[in-house]
Parts: C-alpha cells; sequence; structure tokens
C-alpha cells in the first residue's frame, strides 16, 4: 500500500493529537498529584493543630486544680500566722506553729513528692501537659514547613510549562503559603 499525501498528513495529525492528549493527561494528572499533596499536608498540618487544642483544657483544668489548692494553703497559712501572732500562751505559739509548718510542708512537698499527694499530683501533670504542647508546637512547625514545600512544588508546576498552559484552563490556582504573621517579612 502506497502511503498519500492526504494519508500521511492524517497519520502526523493523529500522531500530533495522541502526543498533545497525552501531554494534557499527563500534566493534568501531575497537577492533581501535587494539589492532593498540598490538601493532604495542609490536613497534617490541622491534626497537630487539633492535637494541642485538645491539650489546653486538660492543661487549663490541672493549672485550675492546683490554684485552687495553692490558694487554700495560702489562705491557711496566713490564718495560722495571724492565730500565732495573736497567741496568748506559748502552748497555743507551739500549736500554731506545729499547724503551720504542716502547711508549709505540704506545699514544699508538693514541689518535692507530688506522687504522695495526690491531691497535688498536678505539678508533675502540668509539667507533663507543657512538654507535651511543646512538642506539638515542635511538630505543628515541621508539619508547616512540610506544608509549605509542598505549595513551592505545586505553585512551581502551575507556573512552569507545560502546566502553565493548562492549569488556568483546568481551574488550578495558585496556593498561599502559610504564613504565621501574614504581610509580615
Amino acid at each position: 500500500m502506497k502511503i498519500t499525501k492526504p494519508l500521511l498528513a492524517l497519520i502526523i495529525a493523529v500522531v500530533a493529537v495522541v502526543i498533545v492528549l497525552a501531554l494534557i493527561i499527563v500534566t493534568y494528572n501531575g497537577l492533581v498529584n501535587s494539589e492532593q499533596q498540598v490538601e493532604s499536608q495542609w490536613a497534617q498540618v490541622e491534626n497537630e493543630y487539633q492535637r494541642k487544642i485538645d491539650l489546653i483544657p486538660n492543661l487549663v483544668n490541672i493549672t485550675s486544680e492546683y490554684t485552687q489548692f495553692e490558694a487554700a494553703t495560702l489562705a491557711n497559712i496566713t490564718a495560722l500566722r495571724m492565730e500565732w501572732l495573736s497567741a496568748l500562751t506559748s502552748e497555743e505559739r507551739l500549736n500554731t506553729s506545729i499547724a503551720l509548718d504542716g502547711e508549709i510542708n505540704t506545699i514544699v512537698l508538693a514541689y518535692f513528692a507530688a506522687e504522695n499527694y495526690p491531691t497535688l499530683s498536678s505539678i508533675p501533670l502540668v509539667a507533663n501537659l507543657m512538654d507535651e504542647i511543646a512538642g506539638t508546637e515542635n511538630r505543628i512547625a515541621v508539619e508547616r514547613m512540610y506544608y509549605n514545600e509542598d505549595v513551592q512544588d505545586y505553585n512551581s508546576k502551575i507556573k512552569r510549562v507545560p502546566g502553565v498552559l493548562f492549569a488556568g484552563m483546568f481551574g488550578f490556582e495558585e496556593k498561599r503559603y502559610y504564613d504565621p504573621i501574614p504581610g509580615g517579612a
């Protein structure tokens, strides 16, 4: 069979269309994958923020409980001090001193041996929660960094050839970087 000029032109046109369609498909799929990676990474950032948000009520509750304990203890110490100052006999002062020593020891032991006093166990719990929150902050920072890297990759794909030729046509728009201080330098 002899290839005629019209048949050759048709074959070239079909090959060109197939190449253009393949380029469009590959570019579109690459942009979809990149956009999904950005969205997935943002979900991970939100996941870490949620972890932090979930820790805060625990910190507030424990801190509040400890503050109530501390306030009651300090009120007792103040009352015992006034009782000691107004005591008329040595025995009254001795009894008040013993009670005062007990209250002061409660505070000291709370700082050094909180596990012996269940009501004072909030001290290490607060420290542990603060460590958890600090660790979560570090994880958030890492996830935001990954997010910004994925945004950079995606934005580069929609601005480079061939992505720039098809991004607008298929509705792919530039993504915003995470900026902790919007408009900041």
